[in-house]
């Protein structure tokens, strides 16, 4: 289990992360969401001490990251698949790693067939592609057979077949009993994946619930009908006071808080022929969209676009910390708290 309380994290001015506290159960894949510079990957790496939090806490197993005698045999974690050495193969990348940590050295041998790269398996990782970098970085966070593993967007570089590989895999080690928390702007893929859902913005914690009741509650379902006797049909739903909503110049009507199933006897006790009857399931997407819409701090424009604000220039460059590099760089997602 990992539990977070109150942790924080501050960039000067800026608050990356912001009091956050909830708690990352085994047994389902919990998904880990909010909009570019919400906070993920600063919290993600507060998780594994590779920044420190401004205030608060995290425990994995009841213990801080930094004091686990073998951490990747507690916890796997994929941040950035490019952190692997790219003049050592893929083998040699995750023997030193089983080395450092007291694994069994047939293992490296065991999770390079379980990702797939057997075949590359002697090849220098930086002639992968992103694909196979990220299949490594995997394989680099299967290494320790952990009860607890973290992905940072799994399935960037992935082929369809990829991408189904390691949805399978994640839900087969939750099913273990295993501590699965995962990170993705992949909304369709999210909502195949994820039991679970912790969404922040802006540093603050929003929701922390299921799959399920998110969705419920931060979006709109509703039943579309559809009749050539569209008259006929409003004026009996009117008599059964159900209230419908008629979408212009396409016949259909729509109609919230009442079951598909008692529309459609509705219509065949009053013989009303339906050229539709649908439930319409609002997605992830939809619900993650209201949810978040008052905390996305990158807003995109349409070119031409009037207001926008001018980009970095010199006299910003000047006024950066004389380590940091240029704008443009990346120095600007640093400071704004990374994802």
């Amino acid at each position: 289990m990992i539990e977070l309380e109150g942790l924080t994290k501050r960039f000067g001015a800026k608050t990356a992360v912001d009091h956050l506290s909830f708690q990352v159960r085994p047994g389902v894949v919990t998904g880990f969401l909010g909009p570019n510079g919400a906070g993920k990957s600063t919290t993600m790496r507060m998780m594994l001490d590779l920044d420190n939090p401004t205030s608060g806490t995290v425990r994995i197993d009841g213990k801080h990251y930094r004091d686990l005698p073998e951490p990747l045999k507690h916890i796997g974690a994929l941040l950035d698949a490019k952190a692997m050495n790219g003049g050592r193969s893929a083998y040699n990348n995750l023997l030193c790693l089983a080395q450092s940590n007291r694994i069994p050295e047939r293992r490296v041998a065991e999770v390079l067939d379980l990702v797939g790269l057997t075949a590359v398996a002697k090849k220098k990782s930086k002639g992968f592609s992103l694909g196979m970098g990220q299949r490594l970085g995997i394989a680099s966070a299967l290494l320790g057979d952990p009860e607890i593993l973290m992905f940072d967007e799994p399935v960037n570089g992935l082929d369809p077949e990829g991408i189904l590989w390691i949805r399978n895999l994640m839900k087969g080690l939750a099913a273990e009993g295993r501590t699965i928390f995962v990170s993705s702007h992949l909304m369709s893929e999210m909502a195949l994946t994820a039991d679970h859902l912790i969404v922040i913005g802006q540093g603050k914690l929003l929701a922390d619930m299921s799959m399920a009741d998110f969705i419920h509650k931060n979006s709109r379902s509703y039943v579309r009908l559809r009749s050539p006797q569209q008259e006929r049909l409003k004026d009996v739903l009117h008599e059964a006071g159900i209230d419908a909503i008629s979408v212009p110049a396409t016949g259909v009507l729509e109609i919230d808080g009442v079951a598909v199933e008692r529309l459609g006897e509705l219509a065949a006790q009053h013989q009303i022929v339906l050229h539709e009857l649908s439930p319409q399931r609002a997605s992830l997407e939809e619900a993650f969209m209201r949810m978040t819409a008052d905390s996305v701090e990158y807003h995109a424009h349409a070119p031409g676009e009037p207001g926008l604000p001018p980009g970095p220039g010199p006299a910003d460059n000047a006024a950066r910390p004389a380590d940091a590099p240029a704008w443009g760089t990346g120095y600007e997602a640093t400071r704004k708290g990374g994802q």
